[in-house]
């Protein structure tokens, strides 16, 4: 059995070697898709009442809880890794291909980061529905790392207003870069 932070760091690799073949221009509109996810789960959260009573937290696992937040972000990043080809760059990326593959490579990197990170967290929140296929650290060590790393997970790290900081700066992103 795989520790969930080994899990986690192998499937950053992963990301990082499909961001290297997709190229900076498509990861970016997903880094943004899985932003937008993220402050949607905010938003929905802090103010909606409705959505804190039906998703509040309970002591036992909540598959439903972690289910619709799941859901939300996997389908902002599949329609985020929907990106049509960006004939805009078309002539850029071909004279600089090597900057274009290391800054693919650190955006899947980021975009491994922001999508495993936020399920492992909300894994965490809803106490581990997914027995018994992913559970809960056994071993005490591996439970003070996991606590360590969820700490400096995209939820934790990207509170309000942060989160509403990195939604300007995307738009702004796409307005001065893409259009």
């Amino acid at each position: 059995m795989m520790s969930l932070p080994n899990v986690f760091w192998l499937l950053i690799i992963v990301f990082g070697v499909v961001g290297t073949f997709r190229g900076w221009a498509k990861e970016i509109l997903v880094s943004f898709s899985l932003l937008l996810a993220i402050a949607i789960d905010r938003l929905l959260f802090t103010y909606v009442r409705e959505v804190q009573f039906f998703l509040a937290p309970t002591a036992e696992p909540n598959i439903t809880q972690f289910a619709i937040r799941a859901a939300l972000v996997l389908v902002l990043a599949y329609f985020g890794y929907q990106t049509p080809s960006l004939q805009a760059f078309a002539g850029k990326v071909a004279r600089e291909k090597l900057q274009d593959v290391l800054l693919g490579l650190v955006l899947g990197v980021l975009n491994g980061y922001l999508m495993v990170g936020t399920l492992w967290y909300y894994m965490q929140i809803a106490n581990y529905p997914l027995t018994p296929y992913v559970l809960a650290p056994p071993d005490q060590e591996i439970a003070a790392t996991t606590a360590l790393y969820l700490n400096y997970m995209p939820p934790v790290l990207l509170g309000v207003p942060q989160i509403y900081f990195a939604i300007i700066g995307a738009f702004v992103f796409v307005i001065i870069v893409f259009i």
